[in-house]
């Protein structure tokens, strides 16, 4: 097993459905049936709950279904607009050290925006890749991680906003940073379709994992639940 292979949903998967699915790979790649996987996708619009979430964090608990997610971190939206990336490895193969693991994600985000010209960074006790929206008007997040680990085979994984209606963070507060605001590549100023988005991500994964990842030629929270 020393590929890594690529799937990509064209239509919105439900979070149960991708839940479920995850956790029949990471068993598959425990017992080495199947190779790791990176699975780029979108939900419908909807919150989850991480392990550290806080109830009070959730401020519209009936705009949109809420699941409560075995991944690190606090509250976040997922939906449409949003690349979602969930990163099924196995760190036997690598070093077993999961915030290295959660590094290397924000590090995967932080080129692969800045093949679209944007400055992504880490913020000093904010979970997630940052980026100054300029004109005045501060940081904000522009994308998330939270992870999983379970017999040291990774799932969960990252989100970037590219599109979504910003507006649907209103009901939450996001990761539970109350001062802090949201943005998206879109908000930004930069119109990129989601294959394009693609494209980077699977061409930037290369440059930060494994050399045994199958990329092909032509495309371009700090926060982790451990089960050792």
């Amino acid at each position: 097993m020393d590929k890594i292979e690529w799937q990509v949903s064209e239509s919105a998967v439900a979070y149960p459905e991708a839940v479920t699915a995850m956790e029949q790979r990471v068993a598959c790649i425990r017992d080495e049936l199947a190779p790791e996987l990176v699975w780029l996708l979108e939900h419908p619009p909807l919150y989850t709950a991480g392990t550290s979430a806080r109830s009070e964090d959730l401020l519209a608990p009936n705009r949109f279904p809420v699941f409560v997610a075995g991944r690190g971190g606090q509250y976040t939206y997922h939906g449409p607009g949003q690349r979602i990336a969930y990163v099924m490895l196995d760190l036997r193969r690598r070093d077993r050290d999961v915030r290295c693991f959660v590094r290397n994600l924000e590090e995967w985000l932080i080129l692969t925006l800045a093949g679209f010209g944007v400055q992504g960074k880490r913020e000093e006790g904010r979970i997630g890749v940052w980026v100054d929206r300029g004109q005045g008007r501060g940081i904000a997040k522009i994308a998330a991680v939270g992870v999983r680990i379970r017999h040291w085979v990774t799932f969960h994984g990252v989100s970037l906003n590219v599109e979504p209606d910003l507006g649907h963070y209103e009901g939450i507060v996001p990761c539970g940073i109350d001062d802090a605001a949201v943005t998206s590549l879109l908000d930004l100023g930069i119109t990129a379709t989601t294959a394009e988005v693609d494209a980077a991500l699977k061409h930037c994964f290369g440059q930060v994992f494994s050399a045994n990842t199958d990329i092909p030629t032509t495309v371009f929270d700090r926060f982790a639940a451990a089960e050792p």
